[in-house]
């Protein structure tokens, strides 16, 4: 008995040792320095930057890359580190260089040189760099660079289409007409920045004695950009009475589009209530709810309520307000130092359209000015801005028109009315389909009674 269990036990004993052998055999000692190596290393794609209130230039989310296309990726100009030296864009990079030595050339005269142009912003690296949420893998000299060749570029095409520069007779960027209007896109896309303190450095650097003290670098952005918005000169003259701290140019127009009303500021405190979706334009107009272009305003996001009618200040879609908007969205969903009046927006817009019928309504109305498409690329274009989009409505600048507009329809008795009227008298044909089944209605009535009338009284006579 006692030969049988010690057998046992040298059998378990032999079998503990072999699958310690087999062990040894799986782990690997490089593969676990690997590990190790790894676990030491800071993330390069999402930098601990990435979570501070200082980084503003971040990627763009592959869902919403997914959803928009190109959208968000540059087409003729890299500025800043993500898209940098890409054979694609080449062609303006030898020309920012152009620009630089332009600059210089007009700077000597100040006794300003490259050296000095490093010395103003070598103080700034550090704080450059946390705007980025990837970690740049450039040396100091390599990085520096980069900021001054596309600042300066930014800063001087910023002078010469506002006229305070010249440009030159055989300046290719402006005798070609196609390529501002992509300058115009591609420095209000979101990967494509570099922080507006780096360019407002730059600037005050750059300037010369005789240049208007009075225009700032944002007045001549917004000079630069309304050549695309084509807004009146007062809201471009405002944004330099603004006090705003622009972290780069995207934020700069994009700020300039929020109203400075109590009745457009996002909500503090949640609302008691959930902040209901409301329905498409189709319904919303069976239930009497009417959509007009609102007052005069400076910005398209000042929507209202009132009565019945949903006020909407008329949004001109064409290439450039389908890209700005969408990198708007973009910032928002990814910075969380700022409001989210774009991606409310772009939400009441999904909310509103469901098909080219709806955008259709919305261009009778003149609240939406159409030189983007067809109508059913403009409600393609706006389902797929408000996918995959985070917001919240509790706390959004609309929440109180979503739920106003949601009361209203759920009104019973001028819902009622108002989608007899939509059924029966939109259109002449629908009115007269109606007319006509009166008329044979009440013919029908009228026969039948004097139908009646005649077999009673023959009915009396018998």
């Amino acid at each position: 008995m006692r030969a049988a269990r010690s057998k046992s036990m040298d059998m378990e004993e032999e079998a503990n040792d072999q699958h310690t052998i087999d062990m040894w055999k799986i782990i690997d000692r490089e593969r676990l320095g690997s590990m190790e190596l790894k676990i030491s290393e800071n993330p390069k794609l999402l930098s601990k930057s990435a979570g501070k209130g200082l980084c503003c230039i971040l990627r763009v989310p592959r869902s919403l890359i997914e959803a928009n296309g190109k959208a968000y990726q540059p087409r003729i100009v890299s500025i800043g580190p993500y898209h940098r030296a890409q054979p694609r864009l080449s062609m303006i990079e030898e020309h920012k260089w152009c620009y630089l030595g332009s600059l210089l050339n007009r700077t000597k005269t100040k006794g300003l040189g490259l050296e000095d142009l490093f010395k103003a912003i070598v103080p700034l690296e550090y704080e450059a760099r946390e705007c980025y949420s990837e970690t740049i893998n450039l040396d100091s000299h390599d990085f520096i660079q980069m900021m001054i060749l596309d600042g300066c570029f930014i800063v001087e095409l910023f002078r010469k289409v506002a006229e305070l520069v010249p440009f030159e007779r055989d300046d290719p960027l402006v005798n070609m007409a196609w390529i501002l209007p992509f300058f115009y896109r591609d420095f209000l896309k979101l990967e494509n920045q570099i922080p507006f303190f780096v360019l407002n450095q730059l600037f005050e650097v750059t300037k010369l004695p005789g240049e208007k003290s009075t225009w700032t670098l944002s007045t001549l952005a917004m000079i630069f950009f309304n050549n695309s918005l084509q807004r009146p000169d007062d809201v471009v003259v405002s944004a330099n009475q603004r006090q705003v701290k622009e972290k780069h140019l995207l934020d700069l127009v994009r700020t300039s589009f929020i109203p400075n009303l109590e009745e457009t500021a996002e909500p503090r405190k949640r609302v008691t209530t959930p902040t209901h979706v409301i329905h498409c334009v189709s319904k919303l107009r069976r239930a009497g709810i009417k959509i007009n272009p609102g007052m005069e305003s400076d910005s398209f996001l000042h929507v209202r309520f009132r009565r019945g009618v949903i006020e909407m200040p008329t949004l001109t879609m064409d290439d450039f307000m389908s890209c700005f908007l969408l990198n708007c969205v973009a910032f928002e969903q990814c910075y969380s130092g700022c409001s989210k009046h774009f991606t409310t927006y772009v939400t009441l817009l999904d909310c509103l359209v469901n098909t080219y019928r709806d955008v259709e309504y919305l261009c009778e109305r003149n609240v939406v000015e159409n030189h983007f498409g067809t109508e059913g690329e403009v409600a393609s274009f706006i389902n797929n801005a408000g996918k995959d989009v985070a917001v919240d409505l509790d706390l959004s600048y609309l929440s109180k028109l979503f739920n106003d507009v949601h009361k209203y329809y759920r009104n019973s008795w001028h819902v009622h009315w108002a989608s007899f009227k939509y059924t029966y008298f939109d259109t002449p044909w629908s009115f007269i389909s109606l007319l006509a089944a009166s008329i044979l209605l009440l013919l029908t009535v009228a026969q039948t009674y004097f139908a009646a009338s005649q077999y009673f009284d023959d009915s009396k006579k018998s």
